[in-house]
């Protein structure tokens, strides 16, 4: 008997049918993969499950019977855990606190939280995760990557039958993510059921034993990891062929846009200096911890520096972000949700809020007429998947997300665009999108910085790269020379 059935479950939202009769089986002792372009309905399927969300119609079954799953709270006591794409940690209070939040041990005796016990477990999880965070520190401290370690942890601690990891290797290294692997192929042994939603086929062609596609909000069918391949599971995700994964043109390259000399931050970087051409993509490269973002962050202005930034030959002043706005340069943050967004917002709010002034009038008043039509051009142009420019932007899917984050930016026409992750957390359909968008900045003579965790897209998209260890620049490769082996070597100092 199956460990759990879902059959018929449907879920609308105003102006949109996210999920339609959709279907999914999970055996005991299974890591099933659940596969979709963002806006396939995964992530709400899984909201479903955990009671973020309550289905329209459908049924749900656990061990061949009925269960109403109506909460958060019906879904941990029915042994289900979700590690969702989008963190769902409390930032001011400790790594320990966070893992046992609602579950904390109280001392019997003291009539107190038992903290010494929490500490302890929560150190042993980490150690099985193979990480080293100290337990005391503030969430709001740690990486992207840290955190997603610590979500993976609180998860863990709650010895679920049925766990859900929604994106969970999308802020991890090479080695966290076998770390994770490992812990995956345990709790499969200890007869878990594992649903892994990911992007990343490669990853799923590894550790799943069967995938399961959705498309557009409708079940379009399921293959034992064995009897298929990447290329058809591709061709079922998006209902076409997508013949090449990394689009990249030859632009000519101009004058030199951006010159960094001899920048520093305490902590961070040590003696940066490379220069930027016209129609030139920059690729960094480096491991977690290299200084890659912080870099990004310096040049945007978030972080006082010494050293030289010139852009067009000429130095500039550089102390805030309002500073590099206005003299052309941009960038596009790596946590959209939490720094290039607002979710609460809607999708012409978001747009044009980098250049209000050009939509404001007298007395301060938005002119909606020509907002809307700026708007609306940037959603045709880029292909925003939206039911209105009054959609909230949190109600949009990732690469929706993306995308409108990346209008924001074109829509103050920069000199100098600097990508952090630019296709973290969207599907590959999406990601030859954003691919399209940056060789049609490439062709128009922008500058791109863009930084990237995945070598693949590193390597397929970049014309020069420039590998990070420790906040120095440790090589730097041309896009014929360059190898995985190559940027690896560089990455870890050899």
């Amino acid at each position: 008997m199956p460990l759990l059935e879902m059959t018929g479950i449907s879920k609308e939202f105003p102006g949109v049918k996210a999920l339609q009769d959709v279907e999914l089986t999970l055996e005991k002792g299974e890591v099933l993969a659940l596969l979709g372009e963002n806006g396939a309905g995964k992530s709400t399927l899984m909201k479903i499950l955990s009671g973020v969300y309550r289905m329209d119609r459908g049924e749900i079954r656990i061990d061949g019977k009925p269960v109403e799953i109506s909460s958060v709270w019906d879904a941990a006591r029915l042994g289900i855990g979700i590690i969702h794409q989008e963190l769902n940690l409390i930032p001011d209070l400790a790594v320990y606190e966070n893992i046992f939040l609602g579950r904390e041990r109280i001392n019997p005796i003291a009539r107190r939280i038992n903290k010494v016990y929490l500490k302890d477990e929560s150190e042993k999880l980490l150690d099985k995760l193979g990480v080293k965070i100290d337990v005391n520190r503030i969430v709001r401290s740690l990486s992207i990557a840290e955190q997603q370690m610590v979500e993976i942890a609180r998860v863990l601690s709650m010895d679920c039958r049925i766990i859900i990891m929604d994106e969970p290797t999308d802020a991890l290294t090479t080695d966290e993510v076998e770390k994770l692997f490992e812990v995956i192929r345990s709790l499969r042994d200890d007869n878990k059921g594992i649903i892994f939603i990911s992007h990343k086929i490669e990853e799923i062609m590894e550790i799943a034993d069967r995938v399961e596609v959705l498309r557009d909000g409708r079940y379009i069918g399921t293959r034992a990891v064995k009897d298929t391949t990447p290329d058809e599971l591709i061709n079922m995700m998006v209902g076409r062929e997508l013949k090449d994964k990394f689009p990249k043109v030859k632009a000519e390259t101009g004058d030199v846009v951006l010159e960094v000399r001899d920048l520093n931050v305490p902590d961070f970087l040590h003696d940066i200096s490379f220069k930027v051409k016209r129609g030139e993509v920059l690729g960094i490269a480096g491991l977690i911890g290299a200084g890659r973002t912080e870099l990004g962050k310096t040049l945007f202005g978030v972080y006082r520096h010494t050293g030289e930034i010139l852009l067009d030959g000429k130095p500039i002043d550089i102390r805030s972000p309002g500073d590099a706005i206005k003299a052309g340069i941009v960038y596009l943050t790596e946590d959209r949700k939490g720094e290039g967004l607002f979710l609460d917002k809607n999708v012409a709010y978001n747009i044009t809020l980098s250049k209000l002034r050009d939509f404001t009038g007298k007395l301060n008043r938005v002119l909606r007429a020509k907002e809307q039509e700026v708007v609306s051009d940037y959603i045709d142009k880029i292909r925003i998947k939206t039911p209105s420019q009054s959609q909230l932007v949190g109600n949009l899917s990732g690469g929706n997300q993306q995308k409108v984050a990346l209008a924001k930016w074109l829509l103050t026409d920069p000199k100098v665009l600097i990508l952090d992750e630019p296709t973290r957390g969207i599907d590959i359909g999406a990601k030859v999108e954003i691919y399209n968008l940056i060789n049609g900045l490439k062709k128009n003579g922008a500058a791109i910085i863009m930084i990237s965790s995945e070598l693949p897209e590193i390597l397929g998209i970049s014309d020069r790269i420039l590998v990070m260890h420790e906040g120095r620049i440790t090589g730097e490769l041309n896009d014929h020379e360059a190898t995985q082996e190559k940027i690896m070597r560089y990455a870890v100092n050899l």
